[in-house]
């Protein structure tokens, strides 16, 4: 793989801090900074060379320079190692490790437990999706170089969510994590009698806001775990406030977030 060329830019250290500062490409970039290899990093990191690859390249986008530049030649064969703009994200990692940790021992000092609130750290995920579903890693099923995510939205609902095992590798999802799962209103479909289908999440609940143009529009449903599902339903679907209705949604559609 090409290595990604130094350019004269002022790293954005909060789009590339901007997410849990435990995240799998932090850990990435903080082991390439100590042993210069990619797949040395790689490997004492728990992931594949292409999901590293994929953890630095993702890294240096939100930063808006690259965080790695490659060494050629020299006694080793050449590795990889930090440019001045990595060195800068892992300071405001390790700054935001040490400030996190401050307000958590004020917070058990106040009283507050954070198993009181469980997903009060998904209030600061901003994002175009309407759809914000807290849930529990169920399963996970590697499926022809994907991975097949089961997400327990409770009450013996579970919606599947198809994503890369690059994707998976670098969350470092296991059964039981707290999750998000994330989708577009425009890509759930609602209606009576929709079915179910290979690569389709069926879910059901029961219309409490809706559109009344006579061409359709965004439908509102209470689903069986209480949670507000967004959609859209066709003209004509006969959808009126208090029916119970289904909705379907693709897995590849489906967007997994872990909580800050």
């Amino acid at each position: 793989m090409t290595a990604m060329p130094s350019l004269p830019r002022t790293p954005d250290l909060t789009q590339a801090l901007g997410s849990e500062v435990a995240d799998k490409r932090i850990d990435i970039l903080r082991r390439l900074g100590e042993v210069g290899s990619i797949s040395e990093a790689a490997r004492s990191a728990g992931v594949s060379y292409k999901a590293a690859w994929q953890a630095l390249e993702t890294l240096s986008n939100l930063a808006g320079t690259p965080l790695v530049e490659k060494i050629v030649g020299g006694t080793g064969g050449g590795g990889a190692q930090l440019t001045a703009a990595g060195q800068r994200v892992l300071e405001g990692a390790e700054k935001l490790v040490r400030a996190r940790a401050a307000v958590l021992a004020e917070l058990q000092h106040t009283g507050a437990d954070s198993q009181d609130f469980p997903n009060l750290g998904s209030l600061g995920l901003r994002t175009s999706m309407r759809n914000n579903l807290p849930c529990l890693v169920h399963s996970l099923h590697k499926i022809d170089g994907t991975v097949r995510v089961m997400l327990d939205l409770g009450a013996g609902s579970l919606m599947a969510s198809r994503i890369t095992q690059e994707s998976a590798q670098l969350l470092g999802l296991r059964p039981g994590m707290r999750a998000l799962a994330l989708c577009k209103a425009t890509g759930v479909k609602m209606g009576l009698n929709l079915k179910a289908q290979d690569g389709l999440n069926l879910l059901h609940g029961q219309v409490t806001r809706m559109s009344r143009s006579p061409r359709g529009g965004e439908v509102s449903v209470q689903m069986l775990t209480g949670q507000q599902l967004v959609g859209f339903a066709p003209p004509k679907s006969g959808l009126r406030t208090g029916m119970t209705v289904c909705a379907t949604v693709e897995e590849a559609g489906v967007v997994i977030a872990l909580p800050l």
